[in-house]
């Protein structure tokens, strides 16, 4: 499919028309610096507002995630996966099983203690963790 070019109002060249406004015709490049222009003065452009970084309901739970993980590692002081030529036996990281979304995040029976190199291990070996066990 071949696009028309037409006459831009503005540059007064023929090009592909990007927009047609109150019956004047523009190039993408035209429209862009005619849109920011209103009545001879240019327009400021709104600043979004940048997406937070975590949700409340994530700070709630990361909040609960902290007091239990201190917890569980507590109760778990040496590394359950224990990957030879990996592991360093001190247990540092919580690795989640099932992943971290919605209520799986805070829940503990997919919890493992495990150290950080062997942590590191099982997230760059996706297959091999899943015939360990140590992924679903």
């Amino acid at each position: 499919m071949m696009i028309k070019k037409k006459l831009c109002q503005r540059c007064l060249e023929i090009k592909p028309i990007w927009k047609n406004s109150s019956g004047k015709r523009y190039c993408n490049h035209c429209w862009k610096l005619e849109s920011t222009v209103k009545g001879g003065k240019p327009t400021k452009v709104k600043q979004q507002k940048p997406l937070a970084p975590r949700s409340s309901k994530r700070i709630i739970q990361d909040k609960e995630y902290s007091s239990k993980r201190k917890v569980f590692l507590e109760k778990h002081p040496m590394c359950i996966a224990h990957l030879p030529g990996v592991c360093t036996n001190h247990s540092t990281d919580v690795h989640h099983i099932a992943g971290r979304i919605e209520s799986l995040y805070l829940d503990e029976e997919s919890w493992l203690a495990v150290c950080r190199a062997c942590h590191s291990w099982i997230h760059t070996h996706p297959l091999e963790s899943r015939e360990l066990k140590l992924f679903k």
